[in-house]
């Protein structure tokens, strides 16, 4: 199954960043199933007209989010990443939780910000 992904070299996103999210976003919504074989680094930078270290910085940052997984030689895979997405949620809303009681921050101050920080990264939704 071919990816049809596509970079445009003149957004202002980074072309690591834009390939990182066209495959996140398959992966999140199936498209991509779980176990699906992703092309190889080089292959997949020839595809798209990329640097081979663009490809290989989008794969470690899909690897570090638990999205994609490596077998060394077999090649790299679509993971079952909902679960491990899901577990590193949980894990930073522990950690933010405890900082921000630290901190002295009230409740309604703790989900301001991260409203405002949510409205940042997604875009305001009013």
């Amino acid at each position: 199954m071919p990816l049809k992904l596509t970079i445009d070299p003149d957004a202002p996103t980074a072309p690591y960043e834009q390939l990182r999210a066209q495959i996140a976003e398959r992966a999140r919504s199936g498209e991509l199933p779980v176990g699906h074989r992703l092309p190889t680094v080089r292959g997949l930078a020839g595809e798209l007209g990329l640097a081979v270290n663009t490809v290989a910085k989008a794969y470690r940052a899909l690897e570090e989010d638990g999205v994609i997984e490596t077998r060394g030689r077999h090649g790299t895979f679509v993971a079952a990443a909902g679960d491990a997405a899901a577990r590193e949620a949980a894990a930073a809303a522990q950690a933010y939780a405890g900082r921000v009681r630290r901190l002295g921050l009230d409740r309604a101050a703790a989900l301001a910000a991260v409203e405002d920080a949510l409205n940042a990264a997604y875009g305001r939704d009013d």
